[in-house]
C-alpha cells in the first residue's frame, strides 16, 4: 500500500510517520504545502491513501482538488472539526482530530482496508453462466448510512455507524446513543430511517427503537410473549421487542 502524508507542521508529520511505522505502513513522501502536492501528483502516481491535514501553510487543502483529480482515498487530520461536511464529499475514509490517537488512526487504516478488500476471481463453467442467464443474481447496490452529521452547542460532529447502540424516539424527537453513552437529536424520523440504516445491523424493535446487532448484551423473556434487550451501555429505559416483531427478530439474529 502506497501512503504519503500531506501535513505542513513537520513535527506532526514526523509523529505520524512514526506512528504509521509501528503498524508496519511507510509513508515515504511528505508534502507540506497546497502548491508542493500539486507538483507532485502532477508528475507521480497517486497513492492509495493520503494523510491530509485541511490547513496547510498556503490554504486549505481542498484547494489541491480544484486543480487534481486526486484518485487516492484520505484520511483527513486537523485540529478542526468546521470541515467535516466538506471533507466528506471527497474521497473521505476518515476524519481524526489532531491530536492524532494511534487506536484511532488504526481504525481508520481498517476503515480503508475494509473498503478496498481485493475480490477473488469466480470461474464459472458453462452450465453455471447458462443458469445466470436464465435466473440472473439480484443485485443490492443501495449505499446505507456511513454516519450522522449532529450539532453540539456550536460545532457539528461526525458520529459514525458503528459507534451507535440505538435509535429511539421521545417526546417528539429522534435520538442517537452512542457507546460512549451520549445522546445527540437529529432531525429524522425513525420511519426515515427505515430505509436508511444498514438491515442486516439495526432492527426495529418496536414502534420506538432501533437496535444495533452489535449492541445486545443480553436477551430476556418477558410478559406477552416478548423480550426485553439488555444492551452494552444504555439503560435509560427498557427496550422491549414487541410481540409482533419476535418472530422477525429471531429471524434477524440468526
Amino acid at each position: 500500500m502506497k501512503v504519503i502524508i500531506i501535513e505542513d507542521e513537520k513535527p506532526s508529520a514526523r509523529r505520524l510517520q512514526r506512528m504509521l511505522d509501528k503498524i508496519g505502513i511507510q509513508a515515504e513522501t511528505m508534502l507540506h504545502s497546497v502548491e508542493e502536492s500539486v507538483a507532485w501528483f502532477q508528475e507521480n502516481e497517486h497513492p492509495d491513501l493520503i494523510f491530509l491535514d485541511i490547513q496547510l501553510s498556503d490554504g486549505l487543502s481542498f484547494e489541491i482538488f480544484d486543480l487534481i483529480d486526486v484518485k487516492s482515498s484520505i484520511i483527513f487530520t486537523t485540529a478542526y472539526d468546521e470541515y467535516a461536511l466538506q471533507a466528506f464529499k471527497l474521497n473521505s475514509v476518515d476524519y481524526l482530530l489532531k491530536p492524532i490517537d494511534a487506536e484511532e488512526m488504526e481504525k481508520a487504516i481498517h476503515k480503508f482496508n475494509s473498503k478496498h478488500k481485493t475480490i477473488q476471481p469466480i470461474t464459472l463453467n458453462f452450465d453455471d453462466i447458462k443458469k445466470l442467464l436464465v435466473n440472473p443474481i439480484e443485485r443490492d447496490d443501495k449505499e446505507y448510512k456511513k454516519r450522522f452529521s449532529v450539532k453540539v452547542g456550536q460545532h457539528l460532529k461526525l458520529v459514525p455507524i458503528d459507534d451507535i447502540e440505538c435509535v429511539y424516539s421521545e417526546n417528539k424527537g429522534t435520538y442517537l446513543y452512542t457507546t460512549e453513552g451520549r445522546n445527540y437529536l437529529i432531525d429524522q424520523t425513525l420511519e426515515q430511517l427505515e430505509t436508511e440504516l444498514q438491515p442486516e445491523t439495526f432492527f426495529r424493535v418496536n414502534r420506538t427503537f432501533f437496535v444495533n446487532i452489535n449492541a445486545i448484551k443480553d436477551m430476556v423473556s418477558y410478559t406477552n410473549s416478548r423480550l426485553q434487550i439488555k444492551l452494552h451501555s444504555y439503560n435509560e429505559q427498557e427496550v422491549i421487542v414487541s410481540r409482533e416483531r419476535v418472530k422477525d427478530f429471531k429471524s434477524w439474529l440468526e
